[in-house]
């Protein structure tokens, strides 16, 4: 009985977007009404277009549809129940409306921009996904997206239908199981996705470098194996960050990426820390730290994380510090993790990695020690002994400064 009470709730009776029933009806001057939260949230998320007739809203305005609102009052005061709990008129109009949406992104006949269009209704959708419009999920949205991203040729054309694609897919991927990103272990989506992070947009490069962070979390290591191990995707992320301070959004974006590859759970770890190295992540990371710690940064976990990440390295791989003694780099990389020795921040991690990789390379190399001493290290040592970092910090800087105490006499400053 309850059923079919819910489905007798007439469909003009249901905003087109929320596919719910009215609570405050506005008519738009394309004729369509929709309610008002949810044509407002259409809006404010940047779409000008009507989400039914698809028509450009030359007029924003809302005109309260007090005849519809009247109707729907009389037919809720005649005894007619709304079953928001049950769904039970909700689901097959849901159904109906989503599998509109995947005909139309699923149809080679459908036009680019209507494609397009239904992408930003389904980013829409996906604003309020923990509480509602679970159905894209269930429906299987993120493979078709996927599948759009990875199959489409690389033109000027189609890289906006990418770049709608790969932001509806952020959108549900945290909603979603990340076995779907293993779509991208066929080799031809693969090379496609090869191909947009090197060719891509801007904001297609920054999207897919979040796909990898993601792709990291997952418990099935073949695909973060399989970007790990790849020297194409590893030279393209690296060329992001050496492009700092000219895009710092996408050099952060390979920051992130990379960190991701490094830190992840995975049996070929070693692997692609040396084919990180080889590639010139050495370079990379001394040349981020040195740009962004010149000033105060806006992400300074994040370049706390870079100098942690250096750390480790260097503490596990041989080949790590040859590529850190390389002319061009030694200088380079001692002034940059001189400036993090004493740099304020809310804790003294950076300080102490800063130390450590330090002592790793002055342990390894008279000449690191000669351009720490020249470098300033001593005074940054002192400083960072009287303040009030933790105990282990000044242990690591006490061990510093006894181990370059041999080259002080060398140092005219010192005489």
């Amino acid at each position: 009985m309850m059923k079919e009470i819910g489905m007798s709730i007439p469909d003009f009776f249901t905003c087109p977007i929320s596919l719910e029933l009215f609570s405050d009806p506005v008519t738009l001057c394309t004729g369509q009404t929709y309610d008002r939260p949810s044509i407002e949230r259409w809006l404010a998320s940047g779409n000008l277009i009507c989400p039914v007739t698809m028509q450009k809203l030359l007029d924003i305005s809302m005109v309260p549809n007090l005849t519809l609102r009247h109707l729907i009052d009389q037919w809720l005061h005649k005894g007619n129940t709304h079953h928001d709990d049950h769904g039970f008129y909700k689901v097959g109009s849901k159904i109906m409306f989503y599998t509109s949406l995947k005909n139309v992104l699923e149809s080679q006949n459908s036009p680019l921009e209507q494609k397009i269009q239904v992408l930003e209704q389904i980013i829409c959708l996906s604003n309020d996904l923990h509480r509602k419009n679970e159905g894209l999920i269930q429906m299987g949205f993120l493979s078709l997206i996927l599948g759009i991203i990875f199959e489409s040729k690389n033109t000027q054309e189609t890289m906006v239908l990418v770049e709608k694609s790969l932001n509806c897919a952020l959108k549900l991927v945290p909603f979603s199981s990340l076995s779907d990103l293993n779509i991208l272990l066929e080799e031809q989506k693969f090379e496609t996705f090869k191909n947009l992070l090197h060719e891509g947009s801007n904001l297609v490069k920054v999207a897919l470098c979040n796909i990898i962070e993601i792709a990291s979390l997952s418990k099935e290591y073949n695909l973060s194996t399989k970007i790990g191990n790849d020297t194409k995707i590893l030279q393209s992320l690296l060329d992001y960050i050496n492009n700092y301070p000219q895009n710092s959004e996408l050099s952060e974006a390979g920051v992130k990426a990379i960190l991701s590859l490094i830190s992840s759970s995975s049996s070929s770890l070693e692997k692609r820390h040396e084919n990180l190295i080889k590639e010139g992540l050495i370079e990379s990371m001394v040349t981020y730290i040195l740009e962004t710690g010149i000033k105060k940064n806006k992400d300074e976990i994040l370049l706390l994380k870079v100098i942690k990440a250096l750390e480790q390295i260097l503490d596990h791989s041989e080949s790590a510090k040859t590529a850190f003694m390389v002319h061009g780099v030694l200088s380079r990389g001692i002034k940059a993790l001189i400036k993090m020795v004493f740099r304020v921040s809310g804790d003294d991690e950076g300080s102490e990695s800063a130390v450590n990789c330090l002592l790793i390379l002055c342990d390894e190399s008279m000449i690191a020690r000669e351009e720490a001493i020249y470098g300033g290290i001593l005074t940054q040592l002192l400083l960072l002994l009287q303040s009030q970092c933790s105990t282990r910090t000044k242990t690591r800087a006490r061990m510093l400064l006894k181990l370059l105490r041999s080259m002080w006499p060398k140092d005219p400053k010192q005489q």
